[in-house]
């Protein structure tokens, strides 16, 4: 897995750390994509014992969220 954190560093620090603006642009999109799929109980504790219940029930959840 190709993973690299994507954290911008404080304002308030002295030498502030480099990071990628687009990257974390994409980062934030992520996350508030699972915070919306996080409001279905289902998913968030997840009944679902097989996989491919529990991705059957990922796709029609972002496909709800999708058509809001």
């Amino acid at each position: 897995m190709n993973a690299a954190a994507v954290i911008p560093s404080k304002r308030n620090r002295k030498v502030a750390i480099p990071h990628d603006a687009g990257i974390y642009r994409h980062r934030n999109q992520i996350e508030r994509c699972f915070g919306r799929l996080k409001h279905f109980r289902r998913f968030a504790t997840r009944y679902d014992r097989r996989t491919v219940h529990f991705t059957g029930f990922v796709h029609l959840a972002a496909a709800m969220i999708w058509l809001r």
